[in-house]
């Protein structure tokens, strides 16, 4: 039994050894006398001094403090032996080199199995380390309760595990609501876009500058398109030896309205320049036909992919230029002659546009007979989006164009039907000024 109490002792004090040495933390323990009795690696690291140097000795005084400060670092060191909890203080001690560092320093008391005072353990560490630590700490508080943009934190299966306060009210939910979900519940366009850039900063880490990504939201009241900058950072383990993943963080911040303004501006200045050309184009133009078909080509561009111009001729509507049915090309006048008038049915948007004087926009929508909507209404087949505008000129309605926009393109908007109408007038004055010198002729 002795034999066996014995290597029960040399294991436990070898356990105990290990776990010291293993600490993160500088730690010393001190008897009720005040020597040193346990000193671990991290101690050493910091202060340069060895378990051989310290165990053993009575207090700092003239080797790990001044002999100056060794009374009162004694004094506040052991006051922890009879003090209730941890005492904090910071110390400037020395390192065998002979340079001071100053730490902060928690020590409590050690008991004996009778409960009366046996001596101190002390933790301790550089004070510029301690408040990186407490800064990493604070900022990581604030990123997730007060921040002004959304900070998400997702797994290596980009799933969120911990979303802030701004980044769940963007994403539509609370905060545990969209914890462990997939994007693609929230997400409803721009879900790959999102998880493509998560991948590429797992697999290559993080991108070096942020990325505008447009995405559409589900929410109760309905889906919402928003644009959000972000930047993504991968994050990885600092406790193992070699980097290990843990995910991604994602900081976005909503720029909607800003890339919206962006946006709106620039097509306003490439509208007003393609007006400009085609005034310029128009005014070479002997044919005034053929300067009305130059003003739709020139306002085509980016904004539609066919267009057709139905001139009234008595009470008929005969079309007088058209763009190729197949493929998008320029607008030609080819069957301007024949006067063949074009069979609208009640309610078609070029006769109510000529009835309000105005434009008039209409979809296919989801319907699953697009094909034939088109054909219904005498357009080329693919078309689904339509603005029909009215020609005025002098007074009077000539007749209407009209706008077409295939299924890859979004429906006309109210700034379109401004865009189409400033077309429209250049038209007008083309064919208005055809059918005088027609007359004269």
């Amino acid at each position: 039994m002795p034999v066996s109490t014995s290597r029960s002792s040399v294991a436990g004090a070898e356990l105990l050894a290990a776990l010291l040495d293993g600490m993160d933390a500088a730690l010393c323990a001190l008897d009720a006398d005040g020597t040193v009795t346990h000193w671990n690696r991290e101690a050493e690291r910091i202060l340069g001094w060895s378990a051989g140097d310290a165990v053993g000795r009575r207090g700092f005084a003239g080797w790990a403090v001044r002999s100056a400060d060794a009374d009162e670092v004694q004094g506040r060191l052991m006051a922890a032996m009879h003090g209730g909890g941890r005492q904090v203080h910071e110390f400037a001690l020395l390192r065998k080199d002979g340079s001071r560092v100053l730490v902060r320093m928690q020590s409590a008391a050690v008991t004996g199995a009778d409960g009366t005072p046996a001596g101190v353990y002390s933790a301790f560490g550089e004070v510029h380390a301690q408040i990186d630590l407490e800064r990493a700490i604070a900022l990581s508080e604030v990123l997730f309760e007060d921040a002004s943009w959304g900070v998400v934190l997702l797994d290596v299966d980009l799933r969120p595990t911990v979303v802030n306060v701004h980044a769940a009210r963007a994403l539509g939910g609370g905060r545990t609501a969209l914890l462990g979900r997939p994007l693609g519940e929230t997400v409803v366009q721009g879900v790959d876009e999102l998880e493509g850039a998560l991948q590429h900063v797992l697999a290559e880490g993080s991108p070096p500058a942020p990325v505008d990504l447009w995405v559409t939201l589900r929410t109760p009241e309905g889906e919402r398109r928003r644009c959000w900058r972000s930047g993504f950072l991968k994050l990885a383990s600092p406790l193992a030896e070699e980097p290990v993943p843990l995910g991604v963080g994602w900081i976005f911040q909503d720029i909607t309205e800003a890339k919206t303004a962006e946006q709106d501006a620039a097509r306003l200045r490439f509208r007003s320049n393609q007006l400009h050309r085609a005034a310029r184009a128009a005014a070479e133009c002997e044919d005034p036909m053929e300067a009305a078909t130059a003003h739709l080509d020139f306002g085509l561009a980016g904004f539609a992919d066919h267009a057709l111009i139905d001139v009234l001729v008595g009470e008929r509507l005969v079309r007088v230029a058209a763009t190729p049915a197949g493929e998008p090309g320029p607008c030609t006048s080819d069957n301007a002659a024949a006067g063949i008038p074009v069979c609208y049915g009640d309610g078609h948007p070029v006769l109510q546009s000529l009835e309000r004087t105005g434009a008039v926009r209409a979809s296919a929508g989801a319907r699953a007979d697009a094909k034939s909507w088109a054909a219904e209404r005498h357009w080329p087949p693919g078309a689904v989006h339509a603005l029909c505008v009215v020609m005025r000129s002098r007074g009077r309605s000539l007749g209407a164009v009209t706008f077409l926009r295939g299924a890859s393109r979004p429906a006309f908007e109210r700034p379109d039907a401004v865009y189409a109408e400033s077309i429209a007038v250049r038209v007008a004055g083309a064919v208005d000024l055809g059918q005088v010198l027609g007359r004269e002729g």
